[in-house]
């Protein structure tokens, strides 16, 4: 009970002194998510994420036994639901997720991979509140095992391939521009004229008065 009240009192402290910052830097300067988190919002932020998994899904295993044909199924749906914001690669380098308020972390770093599997499933499936991570586990059988198929994904990012990367980036979504900017490269290769309303590369960007 002793430990239990001194882990309270630290929690509530941390809390209040990033609670206080946070107000102080908006009282000076504003609150834009342009910002940089401050060392205070990210101990917060860690300490939200810890405490966003149920005690006892920390501790627990991932289920789903690993195989290329998983690893596989893993890659193509986090190519098709999750680079948007974090990348084929878990870097965080998009434009979403660079513009997140905190960003889309690094998931290839200690901070990420250091995580037990039942903390990087109940991420999945449960979301962190006041961050851009949705909950995305509907209580379902199908997606419990989609959630646990991506831990073994996430455990892969540091050693993803070239190879990979290329065939991720055929199934990630593409905005509308994007694809038709894409179709008219690839007639333009072929010989083709580009379709009707789409620009050539070269003269994208250009402006006509």
């Amino acid at each position: 009970m002793r430990r239990i009240a001194k882990v309270s009192v630290v929690v509530v402290a941390g809390l209040a002194i990033g609670v206080g910052c946070v107000v102080w830097m908006s009282l000076v300067r504003g609150f834009s998510a342009r910002d940089k988190p401050s060392p205070h919002e990210a101990m917060m932020a860690r300490m939200a994420r810890h405490y966003a998994t149920p005690r006892a899904m920390r501790d627990a295993v991932n289920p789903v036994r690993y195989s290329p044909e998983i690893l596989s199924e893993a890659r193509a749906h986090w190519a098709d639901h999750c680079a948007t914001c974090h990348g084929n690669d878990g870097k965080g380098r998009t434009q979403i997720g660079g513009n997140l308020y905190p960003p889309a972390p690094d998931m290839t770093l200690s901070d990420t991979q250091s995580l037990r599997d039942g903390e990087l499933f109940s991420i999945i499936e449960n979301g962190i509140r006041l961050t851009g991570m949705p909950g995305w586990g509907d209580g379902t059988a199908e997606s419990v095992q989609e959630s646990w198929q991506l831990v073994h994904f996430i455990r892969h990012l540091p050693k993803l391939s070239a190879d990979e990367l290329v065939e991720m980036e055929k199934l990630t979504p593409r905005s509308r521009a994007e694809f038709e900017q894409m179709n008219a490269e690839e007639q333009f290769l072929a010989g083709a004229v580009p379709p009707q309303g789409v620009a050539p590369e070269h003269e994208q960007g250009q402006h006509h008065h």
